[in-house]
C-alpha cells in the first residue's frame, strides 16, 4: 500500500514539475498535480474512477469563505485607495513627522500593514500603498535597495497580521480549529518584527530631500479629502467587530465578508470624488483571479491527496522525523514550500504539522501563528516570488533580484527564529490566545 501511495505522490510531483517546466502558472501546475494524482489513484481504485469527478468538484469549495473574505476586503481597500485616502495619509505622515524620523517610519510601516492585514495578501499592500510609501521612504533618504527590502518584509508581515491570515484560515479549516484567538498571538509579533525591520533599514539617513521637495514628489490627495473621510470606513469595520465582542448575545454575527462590505459602502459614501464602484469592483476581481484560482486548485489538490492516501502518508512522514530536526527544518521547508506552492503549502504541509504539534502537547493556535510568520518569507523565493518581485517593481530598484534579497538577511533571520520559537514554546504562549478571545 505504501508503494502504491508513493507512486501516486511521485506522479503528482512529476505532473507539477512538467507543468512548471512548460511555463504554466502555479495554479495550472497545482491543477495538473491534482488531476494526475486522481487519475493515478483511479488506476489503483483509490478512489474509483467514477468518484474522481465528485472529488475534484468537492475540492473546489472548502475555501469559499476565505475567498469571500479576500474579495470583499480587497474591494474595500481599492475603494479607499481610489478615493484618495492612501495619498492623503502618506502625505500627512511626511507633513507632520518628516523631522521626527522614527515616528515617520513607524507611521509608514502601519500604512503598509493595514491593507495586507485586512485582506490577507501582502501583494495588496504593495498594489494599494506600495508606490506612495516607496516615494515617502526615498524622500526620507533611504536608498532604493533598502526601500525594496522594507516593502518585502513588511508586506509579508502584513499578510500574516490579523484579522485576516489566509494561511491560518486554511490550517484552521483543515484541522477543525476555530479561527479565533489570533489578534494578539499574531498582532504582537508582527508589530515587533515590523518595527525592527523598518528601523534597521531606515533609521540611518543616506541622502534624501527636504520636506517641501518630498511633499511635491508625492501624489496629491483630491480636494475635500480629510482625516474623518479616511477614518470613517475603518471605524465602521472595527466597530462591527468590537460590538460583537462586547455584546456577543445581543449583536448579530455579521461575518467578515459582510463587515468588509459595510466598510466598502461607507468608503464609497464618504469619498470626496465620484467612484465608479461596479467598474472598480470588476477590475479588482480581475486582478484577484489568480489568487482565487489558487484557493480553488489547492482545495482540489487537498481533496485528491486525502482520497488517495497521500495526505496520510505525508502526515506519517512528519510524525517520524526527530523532533529537534523537525523544528530546525522549519526554517527551510516552510519558506521553500510557499515559494513553490504559495497558499497550497499550508494545506499540504501545514495541516499534518499542526496535527502532530497538537498531539505532542503544543498549543495549536500559537503554533499556527508561528508557521504563519514563516510562510511570507517564501513569497520572495522562486518560482513564484510574488511579493519579492512586486517590491522590486514598486520601489523601482534597478539592481539584480538576488542583491535585493540578500539585503533582507537580518530581518529574515530574526523572523525565522521568532516563528520557530513560537512553535517550540507555543504551550507557554497560550496566554496570548486567551487575551485575544
Amino acid at each position: 500500500m505504501t508503494l502504491q501511495i508513493g507512486a501516486i505522490l511521485l506522479l503528482m510531483v512529476a505532473a507539477y514539475a512538467v507543468a512548471s517546466f512548460k511555463k504554466l502558472s502555479v495554479e495550472l501546475s497545482i491543477l495538473a498535480a491534482a488531476v494526475a494524482g486522481g487519475l493515478g489513484g483511479a488506476f489503483l481504485k483509490t478512489p474509483p474512477i467514477a468518484e474522481l469527478p465528485r472529488h475534484l468538484v468537492e475540492g473546489m469549495f472548502p475555501y469559499l469563505d476565505v475567498m469571500l473574505v479576500f474579495s470583499t476586503a480587497t474591494i474595500f481597500m481599492a475603494l479607499v485607495n481610489e478615493s484618495g485616502g492612501v495619498n492623503y495619509v502618506v502625505r500627512g505622515a511626511i507633513r507632520l513627522f518628516y523631522n521626527v524620523r522614527v515616528v515617520a517610519l513607524l507611521v509608514l510601516m502601519i500604512i503598509i500593514l493595514i491593507p495586507g492585514a485586512l485582506t490577507g495578501a501582502g501583494s495588496v499592500s504593495l498594489l494599494v500603498v506600495g508606490a506612495p510609501v516607496a516615494l515617502a521612504l526615498k524622500a526620507l533618504g533611504i536608498p532604493e535597495r533598502k526601500v525594496a527590502a522594507i516593502l518585502f518584509i513588511v508586506a509579508g508581515l502584513a499578510a500574516a497580521a490579523p484579522p485576516v491570515n489566509i494561511w491560518a484560515m486554511i490550517l484552521c479549516a483543515g484541522t477543525a480549529i476555530p479561527y479565533v484567538g489570533f489578534t494578539y498571538t499574531l498582532g504582537i509579533p508582527v508589530l515587533i518584527l515590523g518595527t525592527f525591520t523598518i528601523l534597521w533599514f531606515g533609521l540611518k539617513k543616506e541622502g534624501g530631500m527636504d520636506k517641501a521637495a518630498a511633499l511635491a514628489a508625492l501624489p496629491p490627495a483630491p480636494p475635500g479629502m480629510n482625516g474623518w473621510r479616511v477614518l470613517m470606513p475603518f471605524l465602521v469595520f472595527f466597530g462591527l467587530i468590537i460590538a460583537n465582542r462586547i455584546w456577543p448575545f445581543a449583536t448579530p454575527i455579521f461575518g467578515l465578508p459582510l463587515e468588509f462590505t459595510a466598510a466598502a459602502l461607507t468608503a464609497w459614501l464618504v469619498s470626496p470624488k465620484r467612484l465608479h464602484v461596479l467598474k472598480l469592483a470588476r477590475e479588482t476581481m480581475q486582478r484577484l483571479l489568480p489568487l482565487l484560482a489558487t484557493m480553488i486548485v489547492v482545495g482540489m489538490l487537498q481533496q485528491i491527496m486525502t482520497a488517495t492516501g497521500v495526505r496520510g502518508m505525508i502526515s506519517y512522514s512528519v510524525i517520524i522525523i526527530p523532533l529537534v530536526l523537525l523544528f530546525i527544518s522549519l526554517a527551510v521547508i516552510i519558506p521553500v514550500s510557499e515559494g513553490v506552492l504559495t497558499y497550497g503549502a499550508a494545506a499540504i504541509l501545514g495541516i499534518p504539522l499542526i496535527w502532530f504539534f497538537d498531539s505532542i502537547g503544543l498549543h495549536a493556535t500559537v503554533a499556527i501563528a508561528g508557521l504563519s510568520i514563516l510562510w511570507p518569507l517564501g513569497d520572495g523565493l522562486p518560482p513564484t516570488a510574488l511579493i519579492g518581485r512586486l517590491s522590486v517593481m514598486v520601489s523601482e530598484y534597478k539592481g539584480t533580484y538576488w542583491s535585493f534579497l540578500r539585503q533582507t538577511w537580518l530581518p529574515w533571520l530574526v523572523i525565522t527564529i521568532t516563528g520557530i520559537l513560537m512553535v517550540v514554546y507555543s504551550a507557554k504562549l497560550a496566554f496570548l490566545v486567551r487575551w485575544s478571545m
